[in-house]
């Protein structure tokens, strides 16, 4: 994605997307580091019908996020979640 702002929570929220992803043992840097390369593929989940985006993280995790467009002049995304996966075998 190009030109695009990650909006995050405050990192001490209850519930916000940055203790949610934590959950899962991620940081906001390995999320934004598949969020923000545009060779990674973008698809809709087939169960939420959000956006998702697969990638490699800069620290060598292969992750899918889940988010939604916050606004689209200027694009802003809020990620909703992120998990490790297995890399598809395409």
């Amino acid at each position: 994605m190009f030109d695009v702002t990650v909006l995050w929570d405050l990192d001490d929220e209850p519930g916000g997307n940055v203790q949610h992803i934590a959950e899962h043992d991620l940081s906001k840097e390995e999320v934004e580091s598949v969020l923000l390369n545009p060779d990674n593929e973008t698809d809709l989940s087939h169960s939420s019908g959000s956006p998702v985006t697969f990638g490699w993280t800069d620290t060598g995790r292969h992750i899918i996020v889940v988010w939604e467009v916050a606004n689209d002049d200027p694009r802003m995304i809020y990620p909703i979640t992120a998990y490790e996966v297995p890399p598809s075998r395409s």
